[in-house]
């Protein structure tokens, strides 16, 4: 079996290598001084017995937290700790430290705040997933209580439990589906396959074709959703005559947004030339555009205005709400194409928020990224980087700004205008709008919490000057979440309704709500 690193994708396997410095040390060479905090690891026989090269980490939560590894909330992230070990053989140590070879978040181990602590460590060892913690085949210790200060000292753990793999119960509407990509297995000289969960409506004749919605989940989610998304209505319950899709976006480098990159391979390729065929012909889906819908939240959101624009042929409309970015001119408020414009700090000097409640920043760019150093590739915002930028000499995807300055690299940023969907769409709306007319429909709240609004006002402006019939809905005082409810639920499937229809196709009428039985007489 190979490493975690020997089954990334080639052109990443071969940077995370490059960039790794073996930090293996013995029991008997370790000598912590009085109040020097330091984690001496070890793994339990049986746990990927293979040298491992990869990322090991040591995460904390407050005391008395059950699974500090499943951090960190993005709200209130607690302090974790990695570093990056080469041919790490079973039965050796490797020990946790301040020093260059430690990244640490949001401060070294001997600047923490005093207190009580609960500490997991934890292998990176699943080459497909960006989740740490809960990752199918990364391996934990059991949380330990720690004390940091001036009694502090060396603390043993091991690495003795391999998470176990997902599983997807038995359900007769809702189907768990798997196929061998040939493009992507190619492009990562591995087996990949295409994920998703097909979702049956209630009553479905099999000999009936019917319409399809493929369903993107935002950041951090994938296809196992469609379990509670068939069995819940309100904001997802539109779509539930059609056969809806969920597919799954996970990756390594976090949520790939079904966009052919350098680092992630040919995502949208795959989809469209490989799965969509195989699912419409085993679920007898109509195989025709006019009948064929995408929808997503979010990264998802993302995802979904990008499949509609790219390729306008396969799909036949498109409902994205929330989506990240749409046109980087503002980029959660920022103009990445713009001269001085940083990242961290604003034209006064002041913390770029990336997040907020309310009208209160909560969450800011600068320890944001910093977290994000930690936790390696995967989290959001190198997942953008894995999609939109270039790779580098060392195969790695390209970084936009300077991680200790917030210094943006306009060469950088210039690559990105591939994937600007505002700019795709001006650049190209003389043989696009053609292609896309009642097809867009997007819904943000002017109040969402990541800062997505901006791009949103940007693009339906532009698309307004072109005279284009989207749909570009923003919603007053409604955030990232709050902007779905029952009434966009209604008026989402009132729309397909009406795009089936203007495109030949009808699904049977919904029964009449049924009149509220009289109360019996007591």
């Amino acid at each position: 079996m190979r490493t975690g690193i020997d089954r990334l994708p080639k052109r990443l396997g071969r940077f995370v290598r490059a960039g790794m410095a073996c930090c293996l040390i013995s029991a008997a060479a370790v000598s912590a001084l009085a109040g020097e905090m330091q984690f001496e690891i070890r793994r339990a026989a049986g746990v990927h017995p293979e040298p491992f090269t990869g990322r090991v980490y040591v995460m904390l939560g407050p005391s008395g937290s059950r699974a500090p590894k499943n951090g960190p909330n993005w709200f209130a992230p607690q302090p974790m700790f990695a570093t990056d070990v080469d041919g790490w053989a079973a039965g050796d140590a490797v020990t946790l430290a301040d020093g260059p070879k430690l990244v640490s978040f949001p401060a070294p181990l001997g600047k923490l705040k005093p207190g009580k602590y609960s500490a997991q460590a934890l292998m990176r060892i699943n080459p497909d997933t960006h989740r740490l913690g809960n990752g199918p085949g990364n391996a934990f210790s059991d949380a330990v209580e720690i004390e940091i200060g001036e009694n502090a000292g060396l603390v043993k753990m091991e690495i003795k439990t391999v998470q176990p793999e997902d599983t997807f119960p038995d359900n007769p509407r809702v189907k768990l589906e798997t196929l061998e990509s040939p493009s992507l297995s190619k492009f990562y000289g591995r087996p990949i396959k295409h994920r998703a969960a097909v979702i049956l409506p209630e009553g479905r004749d099999a000999k009936t074709a019917l319409p399809s919605m493929y369903i993107i989940p935002g950041f951090g989610g994938d296809h196992r959703s469609a379990l509670r998304m068939a069995g819940r209505g309100g904001a997802m319950s539109f779509g539930s005559d059609l056969v809806r899709i969920v597919l799954d976006p996970d990756c390594f480098t976090g949520h790939h947004v079904f966009a052919d990159s350098a680092t992630n391979g040919p995502r949208g390729q795959a989809l469209v030339d490989e799965f969509i065929p195989y699912l419409d012909k085993k679920y007898n889906l109509i195989a025709d555009s006019g009948a064929r819908f995408v929808n997503g939240h979010s990264s998802g959101g993302w995802s979904s205005l990008w499949l509609q624009v790219t390729y306008p042929e396969t799909f036949g409309g498109v409902w994205s709400t929330s989506p990240d970015p749409i046109d980087f001119r503002d980029f959660q408020q920022i103009d990445i194409y713009a001269a001085g414009e940083n990242m961290f700090t604003d034209r006064a000097g002041k913390r770029r928020p990336i997040a907020r409640v309310g009208a209160e920043p909560r969450v800011f760019y600068d320890t944001f990224s910093q977290m994000e150093e930690v936790m390696g590739p995967g989290g959001q915002l190198y997942s953008f980087e894995a999609v939109f930028s270039p790779l580098t000499a060392d195969k790695a995807p390209a970084q936009l700004w300077n991680r200790r300055t917030g210094e943006i690299d306009l060469k950088v940023a210039e690559a990105w205008k591939k994937y600007d969907i505002g700019l795709k769409l001006r650049d190209n709306w003389a043989t696009l709008g053609p292609k896309l007319g009642g097809k867009i429909h997007i819904v943000m709240g002017d109040m969402d919490t990541f800062y997505l609004e901006g791009a949103t006002k940007l693009v339906a402006a532009m698309l307004k000057e072109l005279g284009s019939d989207a749909d570009v809905r923003i919603v007053p005082g409604r955030d990232h979440s709050n902007v779905l409810d029952r009434e966009l639920a209604g008026r989402i499937d009132a729309q397909i309704r009406e795009t089936l229809k203007r495109n030949g196709f009808e699904l049977p009428a919904k029964p009449a709500a049924e009149a509220p039985k009289a109360k019996a007489a007591e």
